[in-house]
Order: C-alpha cells, then sequence, then structure tokens
C-alpha cells in the first residue's frame, strides 16, 4: 500500500471528528473499545474497594486514565494512577508489553503535576489489562498488577511540591 492511500484510510476513519468531543457511533472503533476497557477497569477497581476520583484525567499534554484511591491503613489514603490497555487477545504481547519508557514518563509527567494539588499522600502507578470484545458473549479477562513501576527521579521531589536540593 502506498503511504497516499494509507493516509486517505486514516483520514477516512477520522472523517473530522474530534475524539474528545465526540460521543457515541461517532468515535472510532478504537476509542470505543478504549473507553469500553476503562470502564471494566473501573467497575473492576470499584468491586475492590477503590474510588475513582477520575477518569481520563488530563494533565496538559498527558493523559491518565484512571485516577483512583484507596485505603491503606491508619486512615492513610493512597492515589492511584492507573493506565488501562485493553486487547483483543494476548497474541501479540499483554498491556504491560505497551507500557513502553515514553509512556512511563508520560505518565510520571502527569501524576507529578496531578500530586502537587494536593497535599502529601502515597501514591504508585498500577496496570490493568482487559482482554476481550466489546458486546462478546464471554467476559473480560481483567488483570490488575500493583506497582508496576517507579515514579522517575527527575520527578522525585520533597512531598512533590519542592525540589530537593
Amino acid at each position: 500500500m502506498k503511504l497516499e492511500d494509507l493516509l486517505k484510510t486514516f483520514r477516512g476513519k477520522w472523517k473530522g471528528v474530534n475524539p474528545a468531543t465526540a460521543s457515541g457511533d461517532d468515535l472510532p472503533e478504537t476509542h470505543r473499545t478504549g473507553e469500553w476497557g476503562e470502564e471494566m477497569a473501573a467497575e473492576t477497581l470499584r468491586n475492590e474497594g477503590y474510588k475513582i476520583l477520575g477518569k481520563r484525567v488530563r494533565m496538559r499534554r498527558d493523559e491518565i486514565d484512571l485516577v483512583a484511591a484507596c485505603d491503606v491503613g491508619g486512615g492513610v489514603e493512597m492515589i492511584v494512577f492507573v493506565e488501562v490497555k485493553t486487547r483483543r487477545s494476548d497474541w501479540f504481547g499483554g498491556g504491560k508489553a505497551a507500557l513502553d519508557k515514553r509512556k512511563r514518563h508520560a505518565l510520571c509527567r502527569a501524576a507529578a503535576k496531578y500530586m502537587k494539588r494536593l497535599p502529601p499522600k502515597p501514591f504508585r502507578f498500577d496496570l490493568i489489562e482487559v482482554v476481550g470484545e466489546m458486546g462478546s458473549h464471554e467476559p473480560p479477562v481483567i488483570r490488575h498488577f500493583k506497582n508496576v513501576f517507579p515514579m522517575e527521579l527527575r520527578y522525585v521531589y520533597s512531598g512533590l511540591h519542592k525540589k530537593n536540593s
């Protein structure tokens, strides 16, 4: 396929639709699938006792799929930044394979901006894989991986409020 044909195909799928403001059938299938996966992940977190604080949280140019909170005991609440990876199958690698260095960097940058708005709290990064298809008779396989990577050192601050000297 020539590059021109590929670009026409890509543009044809979008048809000038802005995914940020579109809803329902206007969205490309990949966006509808992603939203479905995020809803499955949010439901799973709620069932595990988490409180959902936000979905598709934008921090300037970065986005966090889900922001949740859980009680870690002693009245301490932990903020959990969740990346959701939705796949039809595991044939080409799971969601962990898609959590590359660039994506981890973007999540750390967004989380640092988010945490600056709050008083100091513990936080972590989780990954939820949703494997299945929207509208299928089979329920999706959902895997929750906790604390999948640490905060990048460039964003480590004292309480994430001011830089250590």
